[in-house]
């Protein structure tokens, strides 16, 4: 059985930041690609940053040279640092993980989500 829990996300005014955290936890074996998708009222679900086993990372052009995604592989945790926040960035974050559970094949996970309101 593996959890995984985020916290970081609430309530900050435009231009502030945030740091989102989510960690795994249970029988896991290896970890490969981490990402962090968000939601808003009304729309799709829509990626916003990921990061390789390799630590290749990608992000999406809305958060780009605001946002940084980086992982801690002891501590089985994904953060997203997200600074110059914008009213647009309001929405539920939610983190994926492919995890290897069984020593032979990935799993998709994913976390309960959690709120990011950016308002004055």
């Amino acid at each position: 059985q593996v959890q995984l829990v985020e916290s970081g996300g609430g309530l900050v005014q435009p231009g502030g930041s945030l740091r989102l955290s989510c960690s795994a936890s249970g029988r896991i074996f290896s970890i490969n690609a981490m990402a962090w998708y968000r939601q808003a009222p009304g729309k799709q679900r829509e990626l916003v940053a990921a990061i390789t086993g390799g630590g290749r990372k990608n992000y999406s052009e809305s958060v780009k040279g605001r946002f940084t995604i980086s992982r801690d592989n002891a501590k089985n945790t994904v953060y997203l640092q997200m600074n110059s926040l914008k009213p647009e960035d309001t929405a539920v974050y939610y983190c994926n993980l492919d995890i290897d559970v069984t020593g032979s094949k990935l799993y998709d996970y994913w976390g309960q989500g959690t709120q990011v309101t950016v308002s004055s």
